[in-house]
């Protein structure tokens, strides 16, 4: 997250408990049998929170070992922790789980096609953070991260981590599963406007926030609700 340690951390709390609270909707089952099965499909989909629980408690950690010498050993760890989610992670589990929740139809193709993207792009990303050089700094109460990876494909990529992490959810036949799309495009433009330098901490705190959604639409989803 973008401003502090306890900041982060109380997000991450948060997150864990709607995280769970969604994850036993999806366990629940429908009220009807005919939506059960849906429902246990609904299950990748509805750990989004508990996951972004983990990424932010990890920057928290960060938070702490860049402004607390002692906690300085934790700054690796915490950092590529948090990196871990945002740039290998999510182009997966994002395309992946709204996928297994679309009935077998004509737009499993577009989301097939969707999770290829974000293999690809996971793939990529993961081989650079193996590979290149890391930092993070705070920088205006926020957390920079400087990735000096090939500066020559980086908006090709930009542009494929959008596609897989905003996309799938547009095509989706779920219930209210584009609010879920459009708040995520939303605030990755407020993001590139007003923390340009700041997008990876940045966007990933809105869309941690805007994962609470997450929980609405797998209870709408699994017939809880309407």
């Amino acid at each position: 997250m973008c401003f502090s340690a306890g900041a982060s951390f109380g997000t991450g709390a948060v997150l864990a408990v709607v995280g769970v609270i969604a994850i036993k909707e999806s366990l629940k089952g429908a009220v009807r049998p005919s939506d059960s099965k849906n429902s246990k499909r609904s299950l990748a989909f509805a750990a989004i929170p508990l996951v972004f629980s983990v990424q932010q408690i990890s920057e928290g950690f960060l938070w702490l070992a860049l402004t607390d010498p002692s906690y300085a050993w934790l700054q690796g760890a915490s950092a590529y922790s948090f990196l871990f989610f945002a740039q290998f992670l999510w182009p997966l589990w994002i395309p992946l789980s709204v996928l297994l929740m679309q009935p077998k139809d004509k737009r499993r193709k577009i989301h097939y096609a969707l999770l290829g993207t974000g293999v690809l792009v996971s793939a990529y990303l993961g081989y650079c953070l193996l590979t290149y050089e890391v930092n993070a700094s705070i920088e205006w109460h926020h957390i920079h991260y400087q990735l000096d990876f090939p500066a020559s494909i980086a908006n090709y990529g930009a542009v494929l981590y959008l596609i897989a992490t905003i996309v799938p959810p547009f095509f989706s036949s779920a219930k209210r599963m584009w609010w879920l799309s459009t708040a995520i495009f939303i605030s990755y433009i407020i993001t590139i406007i007003f923390y340009q330098d700041f997008v990876i901490s940045v966007w990933c705190f809105f869309a941690a926030v805007i994962s609470i959604l997450v929980w609405y639409i797998v209870r709408l989803n699994t017939g809880r609700t309407n």
